[in-house]
């Protein structure tokens, strides 16, 4: 499947009308089947969809190692809009309640709500307890720099990108999509598959940062966010419940830096 289509459009700028070809980003169901059960369909672009279905399945809570999974396959060879999973005997009898409790309601998707968000998954996801510092320099020219990894957007203005860093900022994933959870889900599933995924300290996004991105960090371990946009509210209470650093683009320059500020450290006026 392609990740982007070509659209006639006519265009009408007050005085004339002209036509041109658009790209739009294609956008199209994965189905992700835990058990040979529907869990979850999600609309995303199409690439990456194994990778897709494991970072989805890691922010879950489905499984915590890549050994957790006896299968992660296609269910039809011709059709990569379906991922079956099947998970080991061991982490399935650890699981039995999520997954009668589901069904195939997602824990990471859109639509939950009510004000014990933050305690519930405080109950379930451990605070990160680590000592990365990260230069706030460099960090930031990551996050200004993150449209060099973004050819799809260059295409169709319509994509998000999540883009993972070591310590040092070496880049170690990439990935875009039309959803912005979809594109850290496909990041962190190709490093969580090549058991690369302790290596990484800082998450870019093109997007704003919700409390589901936040959780999807801290399953991955991943103690720090930057991003262009700023924060919701409830997702600087997860971070902060959470022990994380987030941060994004300040309105003429620098960082707004909401919460974790003990790991951003060296520049002008630093504090450490």
């Amino acid at each position: 499947m392609e990740t982007y289509l070509n659209h006639p459009v006519i265009h009408w700028d007050k005085e004339l009308y002209t036509s041109s070809n658009h790209k739009l980003l294609s956008e199209e169901p994965l189905s992700i089947r835990v058990e040979g059960k529907p869990y979850s369909v999600i609309m995303r672009t199409p690439s990456d969809e194994l990778a897709h279905a494991a970072g989805f399945c890691l922010a879950e809570g489905i499984v915590d190692t890549p050994d957790d999974f006896n299968t992660l396959v296609y269910c039809d060879s011709t059709n990569s809009n379906v991922v079956s999973v099947t998970i080991s005997k061991s982490r399935r009898n650890k699981i039995t309640d999520l997954l009668d409790r589901r069904g195939f309601i997602s824990q990471t998707s859109c639509g939950i709500c009510g004000k014990e968000i933050v305690d519930d998954l405080y109950q379930t996801i451990q605070p990160i307890n680590d000592e990365t510092q990260i230069d706030r320099n460099m960090a930031l020219d990551c996050l200004i720099t993150i449209p060099r990894y973004q050819p799809l957007r260059d295409q169709t203005r319509a994509s998000h990108a999540a883009a993972l860093y070591s310590s040092d900022f070496k880049l170690l994933s990439v990935a875009e999509d039309v959803g912005r959870h979809n594109a850290l889900d496909k990041a962190v599933g190709k490093l969580f598959l090549s058991r690369r995924l302790d290596e990484a300290s800082l998450l870019i996004l093109s997007s704003r940062i919700s409390y589901e991105l936040v959780q999807k960090s801290a399953r991955a371990r991943i103690p720090v966010i930057l991003a262009v946009s700023r924060p919701t509210s409830l997702a600087v209470k997860l971070a902060s419940k959470l022990n994380m650093t987030l941060a994004c683009l300040a309105q003429d320059s620098g960082l707004f830096i909401f919460c974790g500020e003990d790991r951003l450290k060296g520049g002008k006026g630093s504090p450490h």
